[in-house]
């Protein structure tokens, strides 16, 4: 059975959704970006009595400032607070849930990351937020230009291509242009900053104090920059061929089945 709630978060009253099950591991999920915890054409709320019908309880919830929620919304890196808030009021409103995992996709998985410690006995990360400045936006939005290792591996892509070849062969392709980039092709790129959101997270998931997964999407440009700049250690990564960044579609089952198997 699916039920709404409120709780409170420094004074605000937060908007919440629990999806009920008997299970004794519940699964916490942190929308990302501004969507509401509904999620992007209802994708949370799918996956939601996806995961409740494997025997699972789940708790959504609106952020500060997003949704039905109250308040000011100051972000993903502000949004601690509402986190743990949210553990808690899951902890009340399930009581026989002995175990909380959270699952957050883009900057909701980073804002897992950046707010440890929290109360939560895993963590499933998908496609971790890792780009300085604003929030990730919402639905399948994806910065302008792809990571360089993105781009270097599409550049050689090309080049094996035969049509590439033909044009080279005809002249068609400026010869000093391929030669630079034949030689960024070799070139590393520089480390992040440590004050960068990268060097942030890849320091969080060094320190991690309890164990997680994560799930990336190749093909997506948020997960590409993820893996160019943070070393996931021990962390197992489980990667679906598909440049889906909210795993939407037929990947919303493969989704489903690692986050279910995560909480067994």
């Amino acid at each position: 059975m699916r039920r709404h709630l409120s709780f409170a978060c420094e004074g605000a009253a937060l908007a919440a959704t629990i999806d009920e099950a008997p299970g004794a591991t519940g699964l916490l999920i942190v929308s990302g970006g501004n969507e509401i915890r509904s999620g992007a054409h209802r994708s949370m709320a799918a996956l939601a009595q996806r995961v409740a019908a494997a025997g699972h309880p789940v708790f959504r919830f609106d952020r500060r400032g997003i949704g039905d929620s109250e308040g000011e919304n100051s972000g993903f890196e502000a949004s601690g607070p509402d986190i743990a808030a949210a553990i808690r009021a899951f902890r009340d409103a399930a009581p026989h849930v002995a175990r909380v995992a959270a699952f957050g996709n883009c900057d909701g998985a980073s804002a897992l990351l950046l707010h440890q410690p929290l109360p939560l006995d895993a963590l499933i990360l998908a496609n971790p937020w890792t780009y300085d400045g604003a929030d990730e936006g919402e639905d399948d939005d994806a910065p302008a230009l792809p990571p360089a290792s993105a781009i270097r591996a599409r550049y050689l892509s090309r080049l094996k291509d035969p049509r590439s070849l033909l044009r080279l062969l005809k002249g068609e392709i400026d010869l000093a242009k391929l030669a630079r980039g034949l030689t960024a092709l070799g070139k590393r790129q520089p480390p992040a900053a440590p004050s960068s959101l990268a060097a942030r997270i890849d320091a969080a998931l060094a320190a991690l104090p309890c164990p997680a997964a994560i799930l990336l999407a190749t093909g997506d440009r948020t997960a590409q920059a993820f893996i160019e700049n943070c070393r996931t250690g021990p962390v197992p990564v489980q990667r679906l061929d598909s440049a889906s960044h909210s795993f939407a579609g037929e990947d919303a089952e493969w989704l489903a089945e690692r986050i279910i198997a995560s909480l067994q």
